[in-house]
């Protein structure tokens, strides 16, 4: 079956939600480049649209188009010539308008599973839970006598313990967007020794056409991104527990949170990024690799806390900031949780204490964008790492000690074939994350 073959009748599972409407929108552009082909005409591409609430899929519908006119507008150019033969296409505002319609013609929004019995590849975008997709995916390979591909976009969970338990004989491999699928151009591609060779190829060729940056992982719970962002979250969450007993709780919070985004240059901190993937979220996938793992603890009971107190952060459906271990105004951290009392604590009341007791960073720090924009980069964090390797204040010691600990886990990323090379582990995090560097440096030796 060839690409163009593949790709006529496809279905995503939970289309309408964060990640499924992205991996829909890819899709259905793509179909809609293919058919514009003078070789495909008189071939129909069409990808079901599947979710269980009609009302999100309404949504989806609008999210769509809003999307794929910006898409429109970006190719301009482009799309001319693939409509050069559509006279009367006059103005650009014509031609967006028709590729718009082309693209929105792909979809078909259902509530049902039996239209994926009729795909030849199936995306599975649901929430994060093995029991829901292997069940899915078993009724589809009953009902389906196409022998479909599985693309699950799991971050966490074993791809072997899916194909197994559905029974899908190897055609499952993960193909893991990173959020936003639209805007992110990394995917973590995730095989088994029996994953279909030509599931692999086609996966490798979807995401060129989608100019996506393909790294491989070998299939270990939590893979590349989770294994090292979840294990870099236990670091902070340690810190904080230690730095608690000679310091408020919401103040070590706030503290690691500055370490890690001000001192080590990233674009947010740690408490910033759990919130924004979620803290129950941050708490499944730590459930899932933990049993994987025999010589370290993937477990914080700190977030089992903050679950316990119903915080669990993430995004609301506008996209915008939910409150989790930080309180949000206007996208920006106001107040830290606490646990003991239940309430937020404004930052303004305890920053000016805070900031003097860790200490400023060094003269030469640049801020994250300023890092990322600048054209000498690998010259600007030199002479800051240098700097701050001759920090003797609590924020030099922090910071240090946080690198240190980050560095090691991309290496055993590598070490326990979880990654193939340290550049790998580095193209995740400098891609996934937008990290200014990547963990495996020399800026930490």
């Amino acid at each position: 079956m060839s690409y163009e073959d593949r790709l006529q009748n496809v279905t995503v599972l939970g289309a309408a939600g964060k990640m499924g409407s992205g991996i829909l929108l890819l899709t259905a552009a793509e179909m809609a480049d293919l058919s514009l082909k003078p070789e495909n005409k008189g071939k129909s591409f069409t990808v079901n649209a599947m979710d269980i609430s009609q009302e999100a899929l309404d949504g989806l519908l609008q999210y769509v188009r809003d999307q794929a006119r910006k898409l429109a507008e970006k190719k301009t150019v482009e799309l001319r010539r693939m409509y050069e033969d559509r006279t009367d296409l006059v103005e650009n505002y014509d031609v967006i308008d028709q590729y718009v319609y082309d693209i929105m013609a792909k979809i078909r929004p259902t509530t049902r599973l039996e239209p994926a019995y009729e795909s030849t590849l199936v995306f599975e975008a649901v929430s994060e839970n093995p029991a829901l997709k292997i069940k899915i995916f078993s009724e589809i390979e009953q009902n389906n006598s196409l022998k479909p591909w599985f693309f699950t976009n799991t971050s966490s969970i074993p791809i072997h313990q899916i194909d197994e338990a559905a029974n899908l004989q190897g055609r499952i491999l993960g193909f893991h967007f990173y959020n936003p699928p639209v805007v992110q151009k990394l995917v973590e591609l995730i095989t088994t020794d029996g994953t279909n060779g030509d599931a692999v190829d086609f996966a490798r060729a979807y995401a060129k056409k989608l100019r996506k940056i393909i790294v491989p992982s070998n299939d270990f719970a939590g893979f590349i991104g989770n294994g090292h962002f979840m294990r870099d979250a236990l670091h902070a969450m340690s810190e904080v527990d230690r730095l608690s007993s000679g310091m408020p709780l919401v103040e070590a919070v706030y503290t690691m949170n500055s370490i890690s985004q001000d001192f080590l240059i990233r674009p947010m901190g740690i408490f910033q990024l759990i919130d924004y993937v979620g803290i129950d979220v941050c708490q499944y996938i730590m459930k899932v690799m933990n049993p994987s793992v025999a010589d370290e603890d993937i477990h914080s009971p700190l977030l089992d806390k903050m679950m316990e107190l119903g915080i669990r952060g993430g995004q609301n459906p506008n996209g915008s900031q939910k409150d989790g271990f930080l309180k949000y105004e206007k996208g920006r951290p106001a107040a830290v949780y606490d646990v003991t009392s239940g309430q937020y604590v404004p930052i303004a009341d305890f920053q000016e204490k805070a900031d003097a007791r860790l200490g400023a960073p060094p003269a030469s720090a640049v801020p994250w964008k300023g890092v990322i924009g600048s054209p000498d980069k690998t010259s600007v964090l030199e002479h800051y790492f240098k700097d701050l390797a001759g920090l003797d204040t609590l924020g030099g010691k922090l910071a240090r000690s946080y690198g240190e600990r980050s560095k090691a886990i991309g290496k055993k990323l590598v070490a326990a074939k979880v990654a193939h090379t340290e550049d790998d582990v580095n193209t995740v995090l400098l891609t996934g994350f937008f990290h200014a560097y990547g963990p495996i440096n020399n800026y930490f030796d």
